[in-house]
């Protein structure tokens, strides 16, 4: 039971982490996308941004995926009848996808060939809200 407690604690931690770099990534892009690129401030986003992906959303979703499996399949959570779980780890993965969607922009900063404007990184950075709220409710309500 400590095992699962802790695992539990870490699992939660690792998503306000990668949930906060989630959200904090495309308002760099927002900022960035108005900059000239090769400038002072363009390279210093470019910096912002190689950081927060790879030191904290990285790993933050590495080890948010690790125990949730971990808890999901180690401890018995995982029911073949559980309807909500399944649909959680698939909006899990739709949040993955969208990680792996910024990280493919951060490159294209990072090659200084955005051609997107601010208004397009606005409207991106909703995403992962939606996905959020359905996560939550599914995983404390568990209407199914």
């Amino acid at each position: 039971m400590d095992f699962y407690l802790w695992a539990k604690a870490l699992h939660i931690i690792s998503i306000i982490t990668w949930m906060a770099g989630i959200f904090y990534l495309p308002r760099l892009f927002v900022y960035h996308a108005d900059t000239e690129a090769g400038s002072d401030k363009s390279e210093t986003f470019k910096i912002m941004e190689r950081r927060l992906l790879k030191a904290i959303m990285n790993p933050s979703m590495i080890i948010a995926w690790i125990l949730g499996l971990t808890l999901a399949f180690h401890f018995g959570i995982w029911e073949p009848d559980a309807i909500w779980l399944h649909i959680k780890f698939l909006l899990v993965g739709g949040m993955t996808a969208y990680h792996m969607y910024l990280a493919k922009c951060v490159k294209v900063f990072a090659a200084d060939k955005n051609e997107k404007g601010h208004k397009f990184y606005r409207i991106l950075n909703e995403v992962p809200t939606l996905l959020m709220l359905g996560i939550v409710i599914l995983a404390v309500v568990k209407p199914f």
